[in-house]
């Protein structure tokens, strides 16, 4: 049985969607973030050293970091779903696996932190020079690299409907965490409507309704 370490508003959410996209049976085992630190809990730490989630298991099989375990199950158990054809529309699905957590995350996390540094505790007498660094570390970095991505994938989703091509793939899936932490924190909008029309459809599939139901309350920790 395929077990998911479930954590509330994480990337594991992503998970539960794959899975039942691909309509296999499996286990959630719930954690809880800390309420004030927002952080998983010790208790990840016993099923993988890195304490984070996404983690499954399956059988005597540990498996950590999203892009890995979504490539797992549709391989192991998609039978050629959601997996396009060897040839160019595999390699753009290979570079979207990759992309969401090695380039389109980085940012979005920096805007994360740089947020809660201007809305943390601290002296007074400091607070006005670590809120100077972090608006102009925003404003003269993180922002402008946010925008370069969400108009580079504006741009993307002009050529295909997906991704990957034409057809819907775990590329998408694996896109979809970073996109809804874009919408949150990192500006998208309405200027850019292919982006939101992509929300507005995965959204809507039954899979990731049904995954949003079993998982529990999802929003982006913001």
């Amino acid at each position: 049985m395929i077990v998911v370490h479930h954590l509330n508003n994480s990337r594991s959410q992503r998970v539960l969607w794959l899975l039942e996209e691909l309509g296999l049976d499996y286990e959630i085992r719930r954690y809880q973030r800390d309420p004030k630190t927002m952080l998983a809990p010790p208790e990840l730490r016993q099923v993988h050293p890195l304490g984070k989630s996404p983690v499954i298991t399956d059988g005597e099989l540990t498996l950590a970091e999203s892009g890995a375990i979504l490539e797992y199950l549709v391989e192991r158990y998609g039978n050629g779903a959601l997996l396009p054809e060897a040839g160019p529309q595999r390699l753009r699905y290979r570079y979207w696996m990759h992309y969401a957590e090695g380039s389109l995350m980085p940012p979005l996390l920096l805007k994360l932190v740089f947020d809660r540094i201007e809305k943390a505790k601290m002296p007074f007498f400091v607070k006005p020079v670590a809120r100077a660094i972090a608006n102009n570390a925003r404003r003269t970095f993180v922002v402008p690299q946010i925008e370069r991505h969400l108009d580079y994938l504006e741009g993307e989703l002009a050529k295909s409907p997906w991704f990957a091509g034409e057809q819907f793939s775990a590329a998408d899936v694996q896109m979809s965490f970073p996109l809804e932490a874009a919408q949150v924190r990192g500006g998208l909008n309405q200027s850019r409507p292919r982006l939101m029309d992509f929300l507005a459809r995965i959204h809507a599939r039954p899979a990731y309704q049904r995954a949003v139901e079993k998982g529990g309350a999802y929003g982006i920790v913001t």
